[in-house]
């Protein structure tokens, strides 16, 4: 399968609309946006890592003064080993309890290899809680450990104006699930994995400066929550691992990730239904299949994303570029956009079809625009353009352009942006 070789991107993507449809729209969503501007040319994710730490420190100093007057409490003071080998869930349990319930703390996890079960960080909590992270955390790759909840590793709940950093690792120790899932053994039953780190009904959130890697299946998942701001982040995993998305965020309102290096086996940043005014700038992006909106519309379920801007991104070796992806379920139910901007893209292509819109027949793509796009094949001949049921208009140099013929939707995927090799 080919993947896609470098892409400089520099573009905007505007959704106005975008809605799963019944036989007729019934309401206008609110506007939605995605916003990618000029990208330093970058080979790997070492410059981007310098300039996270760079960026990490400054952040570190502006809250030095608040920091300072916070009480510190260490893990090990509540008995765990940090050896790697002891299981120290229960340690970490009663660290955060005393923690969230006083305030005026941060919990302290030295530098050293703390092995955890799945653990639940509940709120609500007393106001200027921190977890400063310098360790790593690894979890257990017992699958009987996670009877109660295969879904979730570690989780931080219902908790405001919380702090999450440190510069240490979270290990999600994913191989054992990677083995087991029907897309790597297609005789055993697809069963869900749990998603490392998951931030749930959180308000005013910050969390930077760490590593996330090899998770059981997402990486770190923000669900349900508003006012968020996330950088410095490498997440990690080999390409080939199933279903392990970066960052995944869904019905979450006003988040902002920068200064990331994500490399995963799937969606370096999937953005779900509810989603709103979500913010992605300076990513690098690779391996895995780009940066996604959806799925949206299974189940003929009503979804809404909006207000998404991605500024400033670099993905490579991916086998997606940036796409949208809905279920078309009937011919009477269907995902519509419309209002679409895509703006200063470059990049070279592993496939001949470098763009591909294949929408709705019965709900095509509307006043969809094209800007300042090229696009060209990896041995430097001519892209193709893929067009079915959109209506398009272009702004500026613009190659590949779709041809006038119109040609009918197949797919269940409408409206894809289509980079490099993009295969669904």
């Amino acid at each position: 399968m080919a993947l896609l070789k470098h892409l400089l991107l520099s573009f905007t993507i505007i959704i106005i609309s975008f809605v799963a449809c019944y036989s007729t729209l019934q309401e206008d969503p609110p506007s939605s946006i995605i916003y990618i501007d000029h990208s330093p040319s970058i080979d790997d994710g070492r410059t981007f890592k310098n300039l996270i730490k760079q960026s990490t420190n400054v952040l570190s100093l502006n809250r030095f003064d608040k920091r300072s007057s916070l009480k510190k409490l260490s893990v090990n003071d509540y008995g765990a080993k940090g050896n790697g080998d002891a299981d120290d869930t229960e340690a970490f349990k009663k660290a955060w309890d005393v923690v969230c319930s006083s305030g005026e703390a941060i919990l302290v996890v030295p530098q050293a290899n703390y092995l955890l079960k799945p653990i639940r960080f509940s709120g609500p909590c007393e106001p200027n809680v921190e977890v400063q992270i310098s360790g790593t955390l690894e979890a257990s790759d017992d699958p009987s450990d996670y009877e109660d909840d295969r879904r979730h590793w570690l989780v931080f709940d219902n908790v405001k104006k919380l702090f999450v950093y440190g510069g240490g690792t979270i290990d999600g120790n994913g191989k054992i699930w990677w083995k087991n899932s029907c897309k790597r053994n297609k005789k055993r039953p697809c069963k869900d994995a749990p998603t490392a780190l998951t931030f749930y009904n959180c308000e005013d959130l910050t969390v930077e400066n760490l590593s996330i890697e090899n998770a059981q299946q997402i990486h770190v998942s923000f669900q349900d929550s508003v006012n968020i701001k996330v950088s410095g982040l490498t997440v990690t995993a080999p390409e080939d691992s199933p279903n392990t998305d970066g960052i995944h965020v869904t019905n979450t309102q006003n988040i902002q990730i920068s200064s990331s290096v994500i490399g995963t086996g799937d969606d370096c940043i999937s953005i779900v239904h509810g989603s709103k005014d979500v913010e992605a700038t300076d990513i690098t992006c690779g391996p895995g299949h780009g940066i996604s909106i959806g799925s949206l519309g299974s189940g003929k379920s009503k979804e809404f994303v909006s207000g998404i801007r991605v500024n400033r991104a670099k993905i490579f070796g991916t086998k997606n570029g940036v796409r949208i992806k809905t279920w078309q379920l009937s011919r009477k139910s269907a995902i519509q956009i419309k209002n679409v901007l895509y703006q200063n893209i470059t990049g070279t292509s592993a496939s001949d079809i470098a763009v591909k819109f294949d929408c709705s027949d019965k709900f095509p793509c509307e006043e969809i625009v094209l800007q300042n796009i090229d696009l060209e094949c990896e041995g430097g001949d001519d892209a193709e353009a893929m067009c079915n049921n959109v209506e398009l208009s272009y702004l500026g140099n613009v190659r590949p352009r779709c041809n006038s013929k119109k040609r009918k939707a197949f797919t269940t995927i409408t409206s894809i942006w289509k980079y490099f090799s993009w295969y669904i």
